[in-house]
């Protein structure tokens, strides 16, 4: 069901969430979160997508909130507040508030925002693309326990992720840090399996990779030992080598879904690797809503103070 509202308020957004559920016979209960999405128009379907098919692992409401820019004189001298509220089987299984804002509102998101959140649960902000340059200290930003970013959707991704370091408050995440699980759980398993101690290591990437820069610096963290950054065709990370007095360890993945593990004195190994949609890193993100010490480290790096349980 969705329910269009133009030059409206957050009171009537309420009233409509209200009569929407009753229209369709669902309680307000279950949900657990509240999904701040900042974007454009240009992001909005594929974030929306994403969050709604994350949905079903925490069912949530959702608020976009999308910043129109005034393409007329009317726009830019009346603020206005445009909404759409969708509930039942067009939210997933949560609810989801397109809000577009014009004008002087755009630059008070936070108060349009704030009468909509679920009352008593936490709530977490993602910028799909154009985050700011401190997301703790962004008015929305402020609003939530976990704020998620992403470096890939960054122009210049390592002078971003340098600022990253610089800015970042405990609650603070990126997928690309996100997109190293699978690599970070592989490695720790080999490591465990070996049990040899890693005397150096490299990353082999495309030009530029965040994910590799935040792996490199994770393994230089929890190594102690310089990583090589390595240049490849790609795509993304494409392979790990950890050298030991006994032989490599090799992660080799140069495309595809399955990547080669490779440990001294054993055959190797083919395993998934595969390269993971947006709506299950999303859905990784929302598990836990502490703060993530290991994406401190690595966004720091080997000067970083690895936590002892970490």
């Amino acid at each position: 069901m969705k329910i269009d509202l133009t030059d409206t308020t957050a009171s009537k957004i309420n009233k409509a969430l209200v009569q929407g559920r009753r229209a369709i016979g669902t309680p307000a209960v279950g949900m657990v979160l509240t999904m701040v999405i900042v974007t454009d128009e240009e992001y909005a379907y594929d974030s929306i997508k994403a969050a709604e098919e994350a949905s079903h692992e925490h069912p949530c409401r959702t608020l976009v909130v999308i910043k129109r820019h005034a393409r007329t004189p009317r726009e830019r001298t009346h603020p206005r507040l445009d909404a759409e509220v969708r509930i039942g089987s067009e939210a997933g299984t949560g609810e989801t508030i397109v809000l577009r804002t014009y004008g002087e509102v755009s630059q008070h998101a936070d108060s349009v925002v704030l009468p909509l959140l679920l009352p008593d649960a936490p709530v977490v902000v993602w910028w799909p693309a154009d985050a700011p340059e401190h997301p703790s200290r962004d008015p929305l930003g402020a609003l939530a326990q976990r704020r998620i970013t992403d470096l890939y959707a960054a122009e210049h991704a390592l002078e971003t992720l340098e600022n990253r370091a610089r800015t970042y408050a405990p609650g603070d995440t990126d997928l690309a840090w996100t997109r190293l699980t699978p690599w970070r759980s592989l490695l720790a398993a080999a490591l465990d399996q070996a049990r040899l101690k890693v005397t150096s290591a490299a990353v082999e990437s495309e030009p530029d990779n965040p994910s590799a820069e935040l792996l490199a610096r994770w393994l230089e963290a929890r190594l102690q030992v310089p990583v090589e950054r390595v240049e490849t065709a790609g795509p993304v990370v494409t392979g790990v080598r950890l050298g030991t007095v006994d032989g490599e360890i090799v992660i080799d993945r140069p495309e595809g879904p399955l990547a080669t593990l490779s440990l001294p004195g054993q055959p190797s190994r083919r395993l998934a690797l595969k390269v993971r949609p947006m709506s299950e890193l999303i859905a990784e993100e929302l598990r836990r809503l502490d703060a993530d010490e290991m994406y401190a480290v690595a966004l720091r790096g080997r000067d970083e103070k690895v936590p002892a349980h970490a």
